[in-house]
């Protein structure tokens, strides 16, 4: 469905905020195992909690919008099937509709909801909006409220809250239909949001936040050129700026498309600010910073560059918008992404939070704690919060006491990026106040958090868009079956996929076939991989060098069988220990995500799988370290433990190269 007005903003992420919580209040009225969240402000989803409602089809799809767009309201099935079939309807749409909505109740009822939702109610039905979440009533009630926070003077807190109600939205109304009475809804909602968006803006002028608007009113702007009142704030965040040359740009810009697009003049609104800002009237600057202190988010850097293309990820990410409640309430929020070595975790931290900026008012610092070392930390989260060399504390503890200090009362996010292990955890998380932290690492943590997630691959439909947009020449869209063969080659990581792609695009000349030969050898899959990333390799080689000397010798070990269902004994005979000791070394591994717990074995004993491309590295490394005498000795002692665990054939490895 084509929309006629576009969302300015970034596209925003899905929420867990309530009704109740837009206007600072708790409900429990609905459990929380038993409300679904709709959201219309985007493309169609709902959630069961965690769980993802699979809507259906097309026509499913419209039943269940035209049912959200009229919460609690009786839709005729006439008015259904005028917005499905557009005044062409079969003779069976009555029976079809009825089968629409029977599909829908399923659907909810498989995602883990029983109580009825769509409920028949002459001469249609109608969708029981009580304790449940629809983004867009949430919306409206945000906008009413901070309407109301601004008729009492309240304008900080009427602009936070608008802000919330805002950030809902991701994307054009229902941007997944076609159905011209859902393009007549969605037209009015984004009508409805640029309202709301332009009050906001007013909101931020009138606080003196006139820098932290201008990213977002530059977007606004560009998609609605003719636009006035947003071009005229725009001018005047310019002007405030100190970016005097920019405003009047805008409005010479803005005589030029009027002109083309409407054969006008730009009309008394931009003219008369025009003149004030040539004459630098004195009233066009604010009367004090009512911001505050706290508004530092302008002084904050910006994060660094995410990944050039991003797919997939959705129930991740909305995992992570667990947070934002939180943060909204400004109430400190840990987030802990966990996940092997080029799963993706840094992309979709930087991904989210960018999504999330606008629940931070006070900005976001991205520290790689790779880059700059555990010790040093601290000084770099303090001069990316304003303080010079001079002002930084010279002592590790002193520095961290005065990041804590400087953060407290800050509605931060505090992205830490590649996390060692829980002391350094612990030093950097604040442990009370407003700013939220978002920790990936390689290693399971045992930080308390708020939402934790262990990183999986990719979906393999997802492997596939990420690496035929990162080539962009329509070489993968050609062979379909290549390009799934391609990914599954790359264990679906990103950081595999973004290798592969990289060595496509140097060899324009390469067909997907002649890249996948080259994978094909496991002796030079690692290597060809490499060529492309060499950031892969060093990211295995660093997490093998963080294991301890006994898991290490484990790992390079394991890469001499193959890498599904190993058991203990595996372990056992491989090390020459006893069981309790290999499981306890197979468990440092599952903590240092280099293996995965697949299933339980006839036994009772975990079954672990160590990833395609880490069995690799793994291999390589024990031809590398490992002595020809202690290879061989390792393998005589599977030979000789295989007798004993015949009976459970799924459980005995292929061995690979000893020699």
């Amino acid at each position: 469905m084509q929309q006629t007005i576009a969302a300015p903003t970034q596209p925003l992420q899905r929420t867990e905020a309530s009704l109740p919580y837009l206007h600072g209040r708790q409900d429990g009225a609905a459990k929380a195992d038993l409300h679904i969240t709709f959201q219309v402000l985007g493309p169609l989803e709902a959630w069961v909690g965690p769980r993802r409602v699979e809507i259906g089809g097309p026509r499913q799809r419209i039943v269940l919008a035209m049912l959200l767009l009229a919460p609690d309201r009786v839709l005729s099935i006439d008015q259904l099937v005028e917005a499905v079939w557009n005044g062409r309807p079969p003779a069976t749409c009555r029976t079809q509709i009825a089968i629409c909505v029977a599909s829908l109740r399923k659907a909810f009822q498989a995602a883990g909801h029983t109580e009825e939702v769509i409920v028949t109610a002459a001469p249609g039905y109608l969708l029981r909006s009580y304790g449940h979440r629809i983004d867009a009533v949430e919306f409206a009630s945000g906008v009413e409220g901070a309407q109301t926070l601004a008729q009492r003077g309240e304008t900080s807190s009427a602009a936070d809250v608008l802000g919330r109600a805002l950030g809902l939205w991701r994307g054009p109304v229902l941007a997944d239909m076609s159905s011209p009475v859902i393009e007549t809804e969605a037209e009015l909602l984004e009508h409805r949001r640029l309202t709301a968006y332009e009050q906001y803006a007013t909101l931020q002028l009138q606080l003196g936040r006139h820098r932290e608007i201008i990213a977002e009113l530059t977007a606004l702007v560009s998609e609605q050129p003719l636009w006035e009142q947003a071009r005229a704030a725009l001018m005047l965040a310019h002007y405030r700026s100190g970016h005097r040359s920019e405003a009047l740009a805008l409005f010479r810009q803005a005589q030029r498309v009027f002109r083309e697009e409407i054969g006008l003049e730009p009309g008394r609104v931009l003219q008369d600010l025009h003149t004030a800002i040539l004459q630098e009237t004195s009233g066009l600057m604010p009367v004090t910073d009512v911001a505050g202190p706290l508004s530092v988010g302008s002084a904050l850097p910006e994060l660094p560059p995410g990944a050039a293309v991003f797919v997939g990820r959705e129930r991740d990410l909305h995992s992570l918008d667990g947070l934002l409640r939180r943060a909204r309430g400004g109430v400190s929020a840990v987030g802990l992404v966990v996940g092997r070595p080029g799963i993706g975790k840094t992309a979709l931290a930087l991904h989210w939070a960018r999504r999330a900026a606008h629940a931070f008012p006070d900005g976001q610092i991205h520290v790689d704690l790779e880059r700059t070392g555990t010790e040093d930390a601290p000084a770099v989260l303090l001069r990316a919060l304003g303080l010079s060399d001079a002002q930084i504390p010279a002592e590790y503890q002193d520095r961290l006491r005065e990041f804590h200090r400087r953060v407290e009362e800050r509605q931060i996010l505090v992205i830490l990026d590649g996390v060692p292990d829980d002391t350094v955890a612990y030093d950097l998380v604040p442990k009370a106040g407003k700013c939220s932290v978002l920790l990936t690492s390689r290693r399971v943590l045992a930080t308390p958090a708020q939402v934790r997630l262990t990183l999986q691959e990719l979906a393999p439909a997802d492997s596939v868009t990420l690496l035929g947009s990162l080539v962009g020449d329509g070489r993968v869209e050609e062979d379909a079956a290549a390009a799934h063969r391609l990914a599954s080659l790359c264990d679906h990581a990103p950081l595999a996929l973004s290798a592969a792609a990289a060595r496509l695009i140097a060899k324009p000349h390469w067909r997907l076939s002649h890249l996948l030969t080259r994978l094909g050898d496991p002796r030079h899959r690692l290597e060809e991989l490499c060529t492309g990333a060499p950031m892969l390799r060093r990211s295995l080689d660093g997490v093998y060098r963080s294991l301890s000397r006994e898991a290490a010798a484990l790992y390079v070990r394991l890469g001499l069988v193959c890498g599904e269902r190993i058991g203990v004994w595996v372990a056992q005979a491989l090390l020459d220990t006893d069981p309790m000791d290999a499981q306890g070394l197979l468990e440092e591994l599952v903590d240092a995500t280099l293996i995965e717990v697949s299933d339980t074995g006839p036994d009772g004993w975990f079954r672990y799988r160590l990833p395609g491309l880490l069995s690799l590295h793994a291999e390589e490394t024990a031809h590398q370290e490992m002595t020809a005498t202690a290879r061989t000795a390792a393998y005589e002692r599977m030979v000789d433990a295989e007798a004993a665990h015949a009976s459970d054939s799924t459980s005995i490895p292929a061995l690979r190269r000893v020699s």
